[in-house]
């Protein structure tokens, strides 16, 4: 008899390059292994506020290191990065506060879309080099994964309203409780007790947790290809 869909929660933000590492490796598995995969958008800055932790790119050797590390993962995990030109302004003053409660509008009224949308907006920030901070940056983003324009416009509107800024700040509060210092945060339940794993390289360590087989960021007979 088979045993029901274990939940593993992705807590994410799309200013994280390493989120989406995590994503498209959790979206490839999330039909092959016996798991129910639910997408957290939360807000980076406010995790990094709440444990009191600095972004690696204010560490200079950091940051270097930063840039050679994306481009090597995106080839192993086939994501076509490409690190923003002006690199420090997105990451430390433009931020990601607006994309990010875009996607929790979108995960309260249409949950179904938030895949495509997350994917959508780390492809115009960390692939294309393209803003997700002015609101027909984030309407083109979601337009481009299949949300009609009207229903995208209503989705914008509602960024400002305090259901959306209380369930972002719920999210981010929950993924601190976890004891959350960065994002990603993939957290398991398994037989009543919660696994906490940051970063993107604990997949193989998940697997193990699950009991599933890993064959590596980009399993057999899926196309990864974005």
């Amino acid at each position: 008899m088979e045993t029901q869909p274990r939940t593993v929660e992705l807590f994410y933000d799309v200013l994280s390059p390493y989120s989406w590492l995590s994503f498209e490796v959790l979206c490839r598995y999330k039909n092959i292994w016996n798991i129910n995969l639910k997408l957290r958008p939360s807000f980076l800055a406010g995790v990094m506020k709440d444990s009191e932790n600095k972004p690696p790119s204010l560490h200079p050797r950091k940051a270097i290191y930063l840039h050679s590390d994306i481009r090597l993962l995106g080839q192993h995990f086939q994501i076509p990065f490409q690190v923003p030109k002006d690199f420090f302004s997105v990451i430390l003053e433009k931020g990601s506060l607006s994309a990010m409660r875009f996607l929790t509008a979108v995960n309260l009224e249409h949950p179904e879309m938030l895949e495509k949308v997350s994917r959508e907006l780390w492809m115009r920030v960390w692939s294309r080099d393209e803003d997700i901070t002015e609101p027909q940056s984030i309407l083109a983003a979601a337009e481009k994964a299949g949300i009609p324009t009207e229903q995208a416009r209503g989705l914008l509107e509602k960024i400002s309203t305090p259901k959306v800024k209380s369930q972002l700040k719920e999210t981010t509060e929950a993924v601190c409780k976890y004891g959350a210092f960065g994002l990603p945060i993939t957290v398991a339940h398994l037989d009543g007790q919660t696994h906490m794993l940051f970063g993107s390289d604990r997949m193989e360590l998940l697997a193990y947790l699950l009991g599933e087989k890993w064959m590596g960021p980009v399993p057999p007979a899926v196309n990864a290809r974005l």
